[in-house]
């Protein structure tokens, strides 16, 4: 095989950026790299290509099925084998006359400066955590006058520091010296990138543990760092073009759009550097406790019923209350025990909020058992009160007609969620849409007001209807009820974090709502609904793509039509999370209508009894009487960002019902 190879040929595609002298000259050059995981192993490999003709590799670990998202040799194939040997193939698969040094049991004390010996430039791929080896090799490069180069991937951007003979060393840059590993750490963090361009995206800051040794990184950014690496190392090898060296720095990020340089004399004891640590110190060495993280994918629960449950208890509910719980009668069969809040939740008018929420669980079910190759059959228990309604469900193997594929909607269940923030405010696209109508299935049809005039008089309307939510003291008795403070995700609430305000608002919205009288006074002396109606429901109902309605064909007066719409609406909300959708519901006006409909107050408010009484008219002007009186669910759509924060659900494990036992007479 190695006949059939040519380096001239090989590395022809280079000239023009090179001149053919430069590129032999490349060829002769040796370069050091010690690391062959995420960043090592992509700089091999760029480096080769570029036509480098010698290496000294080290590396002592051995692949594994967490390095798969970033690093160049992890594959099935290359689990539990040597980096530095797989790397070294890899590299000699491009170039058969490489002349490769390997160092395989990592570096120390005894063997740097081996590795470091004839190499013409050191390239740093080490783990960020090998602070102690990298310490070493690097004050070897400044005692051998080696230059030495280090790309850390930082997001998905890279950050570049060269370290050139007689210039700032490593040490006199960083200022590691006499320190804790964990300060250690932060200084080299903070010294990489003083831009700091990568903080504004970092969604799990949890993610960055120095005393586990654990950090996130992409494969961007490791491949951003080959490339930047790889340029520098050029210019050093054919000194030819600017190099920039430390206290110089350069930062680059994909994701922002921005790129810096940086220059902070005397490395880490600059001012605006010994402020980063401070601040560093504080968020990450000294923070207490850890941020909330995202919870964890599901464990197999075990019997197929289980798994179905699993994925049915993500379906929605009100204040995500989850009105249900299961009861295991045999391997095919199981009851939901349902309720509803109508005896505490203004919103839950007749309960139907709730059954439209058991009628989402049915859909969910419905889709998980398509995944475990079955049909589920509903039968809904007549002699059970409204109130507290019990579902029997029957598993059955799919017939022989029918397909056993999976629903296509079931990926979905668990990533669907409520995005309170504003969209994008372009129209939907012509087959998204068409994909919605076609959702919510047969007896059903979708309103939609997307014209800009339309859309301003639901914002409006949305905007007067959010003040009656925030002066009665019936719904203040349930946003206190359903807030979870000082959290990104709740399991049985709606966290703070996701209500749709930015935090000098959470604060001064939680102050208030520590007692009624709070709320009244700043309602009536300082306009307190004015700022949350206009962050909360007055931007984002113009910034979205289009309010819907879900119509029922036939208006709905029973139990059962509303839990048969909650089906239609769970899959129109599944469908808008494939299409890459965001959605927000908006039920208050309809139930704020549906309450003036009946001739029943919701409020001891007089106020909001004929404020929802304009309300309705309005309403009804925009969807028409037939429309609205056969409404099952109203909301918001469009294209956005998906949500930092969200309610989660309780385990299936607190999902169980228990039976209570009979006090006897």
């Amino acid at each position: 095989m190695t006949n059939c190879f040519d380096y001239h040929t090989a590395f022809s595609r280079n000239i023009g950026w090179v001149t053919a002298a430069e590129q032999a000259l490349l060829r002769t050059r040796t370069i050091a790299i010690a690391g062959m995981g995420g960043v090592g192993g992509s700089h091999l490999l760029t480096l080769t290509r570029l036509g480098i003709g010698s290496f000294h590799l080290a590396d002592l670990d051995t692949f594994e099925l967490a390095n798969f998202n970033r690093q160049a040799g992890a594959s099935l194939k290359t689990l539990d084998a040597q980096k530095v040997e797989t790397l070294a193939n890899m590299a000699l698969d491009i170039n058969p006359e490489l002349d490769i040094q390997l160092f395989p049991a990592g570096l120390d004390a005894s063997n740097t400066a081996e590795f470091l010996k004839g190499a013409d430039l050191y390239v740093d791929g080490l783990d960020f955590f090998a602070v102690e080896a990298r310490r070493r090799v690097f004050a070897g490069c400044a005692q051998m006058e080696i230059p030495a180069i280090t790309a850390a991937p930082l997001g998905m951007g890279a950050a570049l520091l060269n370290f050139l003979p007689g210039r700032m060393t490593f040490e006199e840059y960083f200022q590691l010296e006499g320190h804790p590993e964990n300060e250690q750490l932060l200084r080299f963090f903070v010294g990489l990138a003083p831009a700091g361009l990568q903080q504004g995206y970092l969604v799990e800051p949890a993610s960055i543990d120095l005393a586990g040794h654990k950090g996130p990184s992409t494969s961007m950014g490791c491949e951003l760092c080959a490339g930047v690496a790889a340029s520098q190392a050029l210019k050093i090898l054919l000194g030819r073009g600017k190099v920039l060296a430390a206290p110089h720095g350069l930062q680059f990020d994909a994701f922002s759009n921005r790129m810096a340089h940086t220059w902070r004399p005397g490395g880490n004891r600059h001012p605006l550097q010994r402020l980063a640590l401070k601040i560093g110190r504080r968020k990450i060495l000294n923070r207490p406790a850890a941020p909330q993280k995202a919870p964890e994918p599901s464990v197999d629960p075990g019997s197929v019923t289980e798994k179905i449950l699993d994925h049915a208890r993500w379906a929605p509910s009100g204040d995500n209350t989850q009105p249900w719980r299961f009861e295991i009668l045999g391997e095919d069969r199981f009851l939901i025990h349902g309720a509803d809040t109508r005896d505490w939740c203004v919103y839950d008018l007749d309960g139907r909020a709730s059954q439209i929420a058991i009628g989402a669980l049915l859909e969910n079910i419905d889709i998980a058992a398509s995944g475990e190759g079955m049909d589920a059959v509903f039968h809904l228990r007549e002699d059970t009160p409204e109130t507290a309604p019990v579902i029997e469900v029957v598993l059955a193997g799919k017939n022989g007609n029918a397909s056993t594929e999976a629903d296509p909607l079931l990926p979905y269940i668990t990533l669907r969620v409520t995005q309170r923030r504003p969209f994008a405010s372009r129209p939907l696209r012509k087959a998204d849409q068409e994909s919605l109508d076609t959702a919510v299935g047969p007896g059903y049809h979708v309103v939609w007001i997307e014209r800009k005039e339309a859309k301003r008089k639901m914002a409006r309307l949305q905007f007067r209807n959010a003040r009656i939510r925030h002066t009665i003291p019936e719904a203040y008795e349930v946003h206190r009820r359903i807030i979870q403070w000082d959290s990104r995700f709740s399991r049985d609430r709606i966290p703070d974090q996701a209500i749709g305000l930015d935090s000098v608002n959470i604060k001064s919205m939680r102050w208030a709502m520590q007692s009624w009288k709070r709320i009244a006074f700043l309602n009536r002396y300082f306009a307190g609904t004015l700022m949350p109606r206009v962050l909360l429901d007055l931007i984002p109902a113009l910034k979205c793509a289009a309010h819907f309605v879900i119509v029922a064909d036939k208006e709905p007066s029973s139990q059962q039509d509303f839990i048969a719409g909650g089906r239609a609406m769970q899959r129109f909300w599944l469908t808008a999370t494939r299409l890459g959708l965001q959605l927000q519901p908006e039920m208050t006006p309809l139930i704020f209508s549906r309450y003036v409909k009946e001739g029943r107050h919701f409020s001891k408010d007089a106020h909001a009894n004929r404020a929802a009484t304009r309300l309705r008219d309005d309403l009804e002007s925009l969807l028409g009487r037939e429309n609205l009186n056969a409404a099952i669910f109203m909301g918001r759509v469009g294209y956005g960002t998906y949500p930092y924060s969200r309610s989660v659900r309780l385990p299936l494990s607190e999902l169980w019902f228990e039976k209570t036992t009979p006090v006897p007479e």
